[in-house]
């Protein structure tokens, strides 16, 4: 039944994949804005009054995604093995770096790229302002003035997996090295036990349990990122110019939509990414409506300006450098366990604290 419907969405990809992932995006982007879902604000919330509950919709959000990557993989529908967070080569110096300075400029620009697209879907001018400063500094960084220095810094900084004999970067094919499991056990394990461990420390908190809001974030968005991984997975076409296998992430999808807008003529059916950035716009925009939000917002003054316009920057260059955001890494990316997604998901975390302290200290 799999690879009947597995051919069925192969031979019309671009309907499939371009629909299914502009709905996606609406339904991601509406969940968003209704729940205030805002990793920046979660890490915020900690510092300021000790509130872990929206940090932990985060989490619910990481367990519920990977334990549907694991159903997805256990039915055929996706081997996120053949995905880009999965390659043999790890480059925990930019993982690192790059999630540090994502999370840093995260902070500046009041809130990462997800939280940016809803509030500009809602009319708020400073967030467009913010999603075209980030594409445009993380295509600097792809291939552009920033890109040979990238390449020059972290390179060096990056580990052949390969050769400790491991194919993946994945926490569960580590373990299998380390041990002697066999690989398919151990990644079961793995993923059991890190969903199961997130899900006790989300659930342990009463009111965490009573938040209807956070429980609805937390799964809603988990399962958004499954989804997007079996619509690619069913979709996924190894013979194809351009194979893509990938879930919801937004830094360079941000770039390409711009891209894109710019050369549609030259560019074909958009692809994954860019109707997903297309679908969250329009999700926040529905969102702000049903909320009665719907206004046009601009900065404050010029202090407001500069400070989200370098976080926008940070943004662009600390996404590409991590290959993700807030949602790209810190959900797409370690829903599959790769050892790079962990890494970057706690600089994220760090680099967020950090920037709260600044923006605390120089308030």
């Amino acid at each position: 039944m799999i690879e009947s419907l597995k051919e069925a969405v192969v031979e019309s990809a671009a309907f499939y994949v371009g629909w299914g992932g502009l709905l996606l995006g609406i339904v991601f982007g509406f969940i968003v804005y209704r729940t205030n879902f805002c990793t920046m604000g979660s890490i915020s919330d900690i510092l300021s009054f000790g509130d872990r509950n929206r940090f932990r919709a985060w989490l619910l959000a990481i367990a519920v995604a990977i334990l549907g990557v694991l159903l997805l993989e256990g039915i055929g529908v996706a081997d996120v093995s053949l995905s880009m967070y999965q390659t043999p080569t790890l480059a925990w110096g930019a993982n690192a770096v790059g999630g540090l300075i994502f999370g840093f400029g995260m902070v500046f620009s009041g809130g990462c790229i997800s939280r940016n697209l809803v509030r500009a879907g809602g009319g708020d001018l400073r967030s467009i302002v913010v999603l075209l400063i980030t594409g445009i500094f993380g295509y600097m960084t792809i291939g552009g003035l920033l890109g040979p220095l990238r390449v020059a810094l972290f390179t060096p900084l990056e580990t052949d997996l390969s050769a400790s004999g491991m194919e993946t970067q994945r926490l569960g094919e580590a373990l299998a090295t380390a041990s002697g499991m066999s690989a398919g056990f151990a990644t079961l394990l793995t993923a059991l036990v890190v969903a199961g461990l997130l899900l006790a420390y989300c659930f342990k908190d009463p009111a965490f349990r009573a938040s209807r809001r956070n429980l609805i974030a937390g799964i809603g968005i988990g399962l958004c990122v499954v989804v997007g991984w079996a619509l690619t997975g069913l979709a996924y076409d190894e013979f194809a110019d351009n194979p893509t296998l990938i879930s919801l992430s937004y830094v360079r999808p941000v770039g390409d939509s711009i891209d894109y807008v710019m050369r549609f003529t030259a560019l074909g059916a958009p692809g994954f990414g860019i109707v997903t950035v297309a679908g969250a716009l329009i999700g926040g925009f529905l969102g702000a409506v049903s909320m009665g939000r719907l206004h046009l917002t601009t900065f404050a003054d010029q202090a407001d300006s500069i400070r989200n316009m370098f976080g926008a920057a940070l943004m662009g260059i600390g996404g590409v450098l991590a290959l993700g955001c807030t949602v790209g890494q810190g959900l797409t990316g370690i829903s599959t366990l790769a050892i790079g997604s962990v890494i970057t998901f706690l600089c994220i975390v760090l680099g967020g604290a950090i920037g709260v302290k600044t923006m605390e200290a120089i308030a």
